[in-house]
This record gives C-alpha cells, sequence and structure tokens, in this order.
C-alpha cells in the first residue's frame, strides 16, 4: 500500500469520525482506516495529519475540549501502562532465564 493510499484511507476514517461526532484518536483512526495503530505514529506524513484534524476539532477552552483531551490522554496512558507491563515482563522472563542459566 502506498502512502497516497494511506493517505486517502486515514482522510475516509476522518471524515466518518467527524460526521459520526466522534473523537479523533488513533485507535479509533486506525480502526475505521483499517490499518495498524503504529503504522499511523511511524509515518510521520498520516500523523500530522491526525495531530492537525485532532488540533482543529478541539477546543480546549470549552467544558467539552477538555473532557475530549481528558479522554484522549487517558487513552495514551493506558497504552503506554500496558506497554510498560509488558516489557516488565519480558524483562522478568529474561532475568529467569539469566538466573537459570547461571545455575
Amino acid at each position: 500500500m502506498t502512502t497516497d493510499d494511506l493517505v486517502a484511507d486515514v482522510e475516509a476514517a476522518l471524515g466518518g469520525l467527524a460526521a459520526d461526532d466522534q473523537p479523533v484518536t488513533f485507535t479509533a483512526v486506525a480502526e475505521r482506516a483499517g490499518v495498524a495503530r503504529a503504522t499511523l505514529y511511524r509515518n510521520p506524513t498520516l500523523r500530522a495529519i491526525i495531530d492537525q484534524r485532532r488540533r482543529d476539532r478541539i477546543d480546549t477552552r470549552t467544558l467539552s475540549g477538555l473532557h475530549a483531551e481528558i479522554t484522549h490522554l487517558r487513552a495514551a496512558l493506558e497504552t503506554i501502562a500496558d506497554r510498560v507491563r509488558d516489557h516488565e515482563e519480558r524483562l522478568r522472563k529474561l532475568e529467569r532465564r539469566r538466573t537459570t542459566r547461571a545455575s
């Protein structure tokens, strides 16, 4: 899939979210566009499009804008926490292997 195809899919997903009055999150865009969330984060063009659309939609001076921002931050924090737990588990497994081999 080319970058142009991905841009078109992301734009369509963003349009769908706007039409449904849904918040713009990387997870929501990834689901609607049918791509991995990591693809959206790693591709600077796609990330910029999504970040710009999010800035355009959120007015943090309003209660609903603050709510949307908090919801996004909460989702981002949950994602980071999941990754930390995964890394901690991997470290525990590596430590067990190292301890077993050293014995």
